[in-house]
């Protein structure tokens, strides 16, 4: 099992839906992007919604959770979930760990797709699914998601999310951090304000837990951004900076929604930084 510092890492799959692949690639035309992925008859792309799991230093950390099982027929028709591939409580069995064990859940944000795993339904309430657990959130971001905008108000589900405040596991982040040893956050803004990464750092090797700032690795073209971004400049500036950074400092990059892809490195190409050496996590 891969490691880095005092922590495994496991690679928890928790199911693949499908989005508009229009939405997901903004002004790159379809005649590029489907060199990449290939749309289905409702223009659809498959996604994966992967987490990453730390175990150690009497922690065990989840980082995102999926899209859990609350939503209905129709919600599941339109993003096309398929449990059938993963499950949050199947992949956590499958590596060796129960939802009572995990200590600490980060959620990079709250949209649907990476926080309904949070939450169950129990005898008619909406109860936090990892009963142990503490759920860290940046704080900007919990009061963006409280009040949100017309753009992102059908990505925020309180069901996802508000009960962890109603059960007292739920823990602000103030801005950038280290969160536990080894374990730092950082704060972007593009894609919806206060989205937390997430950085795991060892004496030799770091891994970068990217969120939706990229993706998938074909979003690692600095313009190849989403159009569900409600500040795409600001992902623009922020992806420019965070892929000097990681090139600079030979970060690997952990992918939560590539189908294929869990983790690649960066190099400089003649068409600037690119995605190179796509690998399983198992082969860290």
């Amino acid at each position: 099992m891969p490691s880095i510092a005092v922590y495994e890492l496991h690679t928890i799959e928790t199911g693949r839906f499908r989005l508009d692949g229009g939405a997901m690639f903004g002004v790159v035309p379809k005649p590029l992007w489907e060199r990449k992925t290939q749309a289905d008859e409702r223009n659809r792309i498959p996604l994966a919604m992967r987490c990453l799991l730390l175990a150690g230093n009497e922690r065990v950390i989840l980082i995102d959770n999926g899209i859990g099982d609350k939503f209905d027929a129709k919600f599941a028709d339109i993003y096309a979930v398929d449990h059938t591939h993963s499950e949050l409580h199947r992949s956590l069995a499958a590596a060796g760990f129960s939802a009572a064990e995990i200590t600490d859940v980060i959620l990079t944000h709250l949209h649907f797709d990476h926080c309904g795993g949070s939450t169950r339904r129990d005898d008619g309430r909406v109860v936090p699914a990892l009963p142990n657990a503490r759920y860290h959130v940046q704080r900007t971001h919990w009061e963006w998601a409280a009040i949100p905008n017309a753009r992102e108000k059908a990505s925020f589900i309180g069901a996802n999310f508000e009960p962890l405040e109603r059960s007292g596991q739920l823990r602000f982040v103030d801005g950038e951090c280290e969160l536990f040893p080894g374990v730092q956050i950082m704060v972007v803004n593009g894609h919806t304000r206060g989205m937390q990464l997430v950085k795991v750092s060892g004496a030799q090797e770091t891994l970068v837990f990217v969120a939706d700032l990229i993706p998938t690795i074909a979003h690692v073209p600095p313009a190849w951004i989403m159009g569900y971004d409600v500040e795409p400049l600001v992902t623009l500036s922020e992806k420019q900076a965070f892929l000097s950074e990681a090139l600079k400092n030979g970060w690997r990059l952990f992918f939560e929604h590539d189908p294929n892809v869990e983790i690649a490195s960066l190099e400089e190409t003649s068409m600037g930084i690119r995605a190179c050496g796509p690998r399983p996590l198992a082969s860290f």
